[in-house]
């Protein structure tokens, strides 16, 4: 059996990092393995860097997103030896064969911008030199770290646009797959929602890929036609985009500002920006200061809300960005009586939850459903 948890680069998280350091940031964090030892410094004419990527990098969307963090990484070190990229990397045994060419021609580190799991993890173990980070990785070794996005923080305050815009509170998302991203997104964003409109629903159709147009378009089509006025999803492309601007409803995207392909329907959309993280993490391979460890990226700081759609009325954004101003204080909207779709309390009432648990998020709340 497959295990959707390791389909993407959006999957679960098992903590291997007990004793780490941790410094606490709103909404995200940095935490490195106190026991690692730094990897050997590294001339920069002598070093040579590795990008996987899941997608094309023409997409506008995610792989996009980390080949901008390869060009910042190149402007930033413009004498390395080499900067390998691969597109389209599977997830398979091929994903194993290309990290290991990577090895083969030198590389000091490398990034799995979509985690492949223990396809990657297979090469980890055999390079003890080489310093691997995953992005939305489960694990910690010797080499081997990861890095993702608090994206619900964004997607709530999304959320929050969309509860004011949505004529019926039919809410619709165009998922990938039942993921702990996927869970984590839809959730957040219907209690944004529901804080305008309490009675807002949110169904949801996965098309079982990060990046198909076509069904994207059709999920889109699909929504709206059962009622939907405000479409949300994680795809890597602007399919429902342009299905939203057709038929006339709202929409927000993820990854890049692509307003361009819907400007009448565009809202906002989850932009992500790793540019610092991959030239600070070269910088400490470089310096042989680099160890293992978790970043999860804060909002303001490699994560956030698109500037607002020229559509979208002056009032919305500003009471929208007043709940975004709350989270950058420290508030998190991430708190109990929280039930799942089926009614069962998951969080108390009173308690918040952690980043991990928003990290780790593998069940619907009430009012999402087709996950």
């Amino acid at each position: 059996m497959i295990d959707l948890r390791s389909l993407s680069r959006r999957g679960f998280l098992n903590m291997a990092a007990a004793g780490a350091a941790s410094t606490m940031l709103p909404g995200g964090f940095a935490r490195s393995a106190m026991a690692a030892t730094p990897l050997a410094a590294v001339k920069e004419e002598d070093a040579v860097i590795g990008f996987g990527h899941v997608g094309p990098i023409t997409d506008e969307g995610w792989t996009w997103s980390h080949h901008q963090g390869l060009l910042a990484v190149k402007e930033a070190y413009p004498k390395l030896k080499k900067v390998l990229e691969v597109e389209n990397v599977p997830y398979s045994a091929d994903a194993t064969r290309t990290y290991r060419q990577f090895v083969s021609e030198g590389a000091n580190m490398i990034f799995d911008t979509s985690s492949t799991g223990d396809f990657l993890h297979e090469v980890v173990k055999r390079a003890p030199d080489t310093a691997f980070l995953e992005c939305n990785g489960h694990i910690l070794m010797d080499n081997l770290g990861w890095y993702y996005l608090a994206h619900w923080y964004p997607t709530y305050v999304v959320g929050v646009a969309a509860g004011m815009l949505s004529k019926t509170g039919k809410l619709g998302y165009v998922a990938s797959f039942p993921v702990a991203s996927v869970y984590a997104s839809t959730n957040a964003f219907l209690m944004g929602a529901r804080t305008v409109n309490p009675n807002a629903t949110c169904k949801t159709i996965a098309i079982n890929s990060w990046f198909d147009p076509q069904a994207a378009s059709q999920a889109g089509t699909a929504l709206i036609d059962d009622g939907c006025d405000f479409l949300f999803g994680i795809m890597d492309e602007a399919a429902y985009l342009q299905v939203a601007e057709k038929r006339g409803v709202w929409a927000a995207m993820w990854n890049t500002d692509i307003r361009r392909y819907g400007p009448n329907s565009y809202v906002s959309s989850i932009i992500i920006d790793f540019k610092k993280f991959y030239v600070d993490q070269v910088g400490k391979r470089l310096a042989g200061t680099w160890t293992p460890g978790e970043t999860l990226f804060a909002m303001g700081a490699g994560v956030d809300r698109d500037k607002w759609g020229e559509k979208v009325p002056a009032e919305v954004g500003k009471a929208a960005d007043a709940v975004r101003d709350k989270i950058l204080g420290g508030w998190s909207p991430f708190e109990g009586e929280l039930k799942d779709s089926k009614g069962n309390v998951k969080v108390a009432k009173g308690q918040k939850m952690t980043e991990m648990e928003l990290y780790n998020w593998d069940w619907s709340i009430e009012g999402v459903t087709g996950l």
